[in-house]
């Protein structure tokens, strides 16, 4: 029996464009689901790039305007990835004329923007979430399951990084199509809304919720020449930030981010460390989790690195034999597989806009402290409670 269509429209064609089409690609060929994601249309301002993406994907049809995709009776869900400065106008619109909506992170660019968000989708009732993706890595799933089981016992601290090193460059303008993340009015900030955003989210769904932080951000080219303008202006994005806090459940928080880390193309490491047990994972090794129990016999303890392949261990049964690993563009089709699954069943996809919320909190938090060198308390949405995870 033919399934229903689930019939999306995607608003972007850049990197995240393609990882989302490619996930809509794989998700129905690889997870059972009760709706089939058709490429419906692609939007974006560009007729030239827009028709070679849309041909390269499969795309049925193509729109420049997103007001007149959003107004399309053959859409069901509106994807958004677009960069950061559009995400809530076009969100709401969406919303407002009943579409499902997925949202590229970060939600928004500051907390107040992201309420309006969330007050518009939770009044529209549509189903939504927000494209967090290394939640969908199996072995940082996995991590959860552990931490969730009490292996790790009382936890005591929370590390990670994101290093990068590609804006090192004094000769790299800011703003534009390619490099708008430099340009704050387009990005809201600079590694912290874009790198340590992944971390803050992946920090409080494994961890819980950051109750207050203490900051410091640096830009270490203050001037570029502004792709749009031609002209040179300062820089107002952070090149770099370095945070501690703390969490609702007592442990302490440790983060870095960079796009000054020469070496590093996209280092992004996580390390949780209990009473009884550790937890390590790394991007870079992304399908293995490291892991260490005290409770193991003298002789033979040690850090162990457990490859996450097996058909028990999240989404492996879905893929390959065992032994036989996947990668970054796997943790996209997971996220549209949940989403899709939870459609189909009548709840909310994790992370919501509301839950998205929370990381946005934590950035705003975050650049505050850094502007006034003082620790500064984490706001919290309505609706979530400290110290739940």
């Amino acid at each position: 029996m033919a399934k229903k269509n689930l019939n999306i429209g995607v608003v972007g064609y850049g990197f995240m464009g393609r990882t989302h089409a490619n996930a809509y690609h794989n998700a129905a060929n690889f997870f059972d689901l009760p709706l089939k994601p058709v490429l419906k249309a692609a939007c974006g301002r560009d007729e030239a790039k827009l028709k070679a993406y849309a041909d390269n994907w499969g795309f049925e049809s193509t729109e420049t305007d997103w007001k007149k995709l959003i107004a399309r009776k053959d859409i069901d869900a509106i994807d958004i990835c677009t960069p950061n400065n559009s995400h809530a106008e076009i969100a709401m619109a969406a919303a407002r004329a009943g579409k499902m909506v997925l949202c590229e992170k970060p939600l928004s660019l500051d907390g107040p923007e992201g309420e309006e968000m969330v007050k518009v989708i939770e009044a529209a009732k549509v189903p939504n979430t927000v494209w967090y993706n290394y939640r969908r890595v199996p072995a940082v799933t996995l991590a959860k399951q552990i931490i969730d089981s009490g292996k790790l016992g009382k936890i005591f601290h929370y590390r990670a990084n994101f290093l990068q090193d590609w804006t090192i460059s004094a000769d790299l303008p800011q703003g534009g199509a390619g490099l708008w993340r430099l340009d704050a009015k387009a990005a809201g900030s600079g590694v912290t809304g874009d790198l340590l955003a992944h971390c803050i989210d992946t920090a409080i769904w494994l961890n819980g919720p950051l109750t207050d932080v203490t900051a410091m951000t640096e830009t270490f080219i203050k001037e570029r020449k502004h792709t749009l303008s031609g002209k040179v202006e300062k820089v107002k994005i952070d090149d770099a930030c370095t945070f501690m806090g703390h969490f609702a459940n007592g442990s302490l928080a440790l983060f870095e981010s960079t796009r000054y880390a020469r070496g590093h193309k996209a280092l992004y490491t996580l390390e949780i460390n209990g009473e009884n047990a550790s937890i390590r994972w790394d991007l870079h090794d992304l399908h293995r989790l490291q892991y260490f129990d005290y409770s193991d016999e003298g002789i033979v303890r040690g850090w162990r690195s457990i490859h996450v392949t097996d058909g028990d261990q999240p989404y492996m049964k879905n893929w390959w034999v065992p032994g036989l690993q996947i990668g970054y563009a796997e943790s996209f089709t997971h996220q549209v597989a949940d989403f899709i699954r939870a459609v189909g069943a009548g709840k909310p996809c994790s992370p919501t806009f509301r839950e998205a919320l929370e990381t946005q909190y934590v950035c705003d938090a975050v650049l505050a402290s850094a502007k006034s060198g003082k620790w500064v308390k984490c706001k919290h949405s309505t609706k979530a409670k400290a110290g739940k995870k």
